[in-house]
């Protein structure tokens, strides 16, 4: 087998594996703990900046994660060409797709709700923020963290059974 072969299972294998622990510990850990801070505009601050660093990051390594596997399928030898990688590649662009389809058009929903009447709070003056809009996105966030750490999940017990079966 050739290296180059070894090396992109183990660079997607292993990106899968810090996708799966990022997804997870930002669904179970970080966006619960956010929503526990006393003020609605400092938990949307604090989350807008997690957000973005995660998108990107998550992304990343959706992004390598796949291409490395399929990477991995296109340059195997024809006898040793294992259609897992596809099927894991496949699952990873699930798993980046319900990132991108669930936050495309949602970043930063709340700034254009942000001012009015009615149920805005002012906050320390630091900016209008709707405490109920605010938990909202957060929650859709954490699901969504849970799904793709679910899907990335399962494609990295996939990748790794995969290449126990290999040898390599």
């Amino acid at each position: 087998m050739s290296g180059l072969v070894v090396l992109s299972k183990f660079v997607g294998t292993i990106s899968l594996g810090l996708l799966t622990g990022m997804s997870y510990t930002l669904s179970t850990h970080l966006t619960p703990t956010l929503l526990l801070l006393p003020s609605a505009s400092k938990a949307y601050t604090s989350f807008s900046h997690l957000r973005h660093s995660a998108e990107v990051h998550i992304r990343a390594l959706t992004a390598l994660a796949a291409g490395s596997l399929g990477l991995a399928y296109v340059l195997s030898e024809s006898r040793v060409r294992h259609p897992y990688l596809l099927w894991t590649a496949g699952v990873v662009l699930v798993a980046g797709g319900v990132d991108v389809w669930g936050t495309s058009g949602k970043a930063g929903a709340l700034e254009g709700r942000l001012g009015g009447e009615g149920r805005w709070e002012d906050l320390g003056g630091e900016g209008k923020v709707n405490g109920e809009v605010a938990r909202e996105e957060m929650e859709g966030f954490g699901r969504r963290s849970g799904v793709v750490a679910g899907l990335a999940g399962g494609a990295f017990g996939m990748a790794v059974l995969g290449i126990w079966g290999d040898g390599a």
